[in-house]
């Protein structure tokens, strides 16, 4: 099965905060999955790593 990957506004509109709130996460929170780089200017998250996160909760 093919990775499926998230934006950043794709991710706010999943937790209901703003697209600030995600890179916030992503500073400082060592827990939040870390972003991968597809290209240059293009980031985006594993949609498996944040299910798993989420389970974590």
């Amino acid at each position: 099965m093919p990775n499926r990957y998230l934006s950043d506004t794709q991710l706010a509109q999943r937790f209901s905060v703003s697209r600030q709130t995600i890179w916030r996460w992503h500073r400082e929170r060592a827990d939040f999955p870390r972003a991968c780089s597809l290209s240059v200017g293009c980031t985006r998250w594993r949609l498996s790593d944040i299910e798993a996160w989420e389970a974590s909760l």
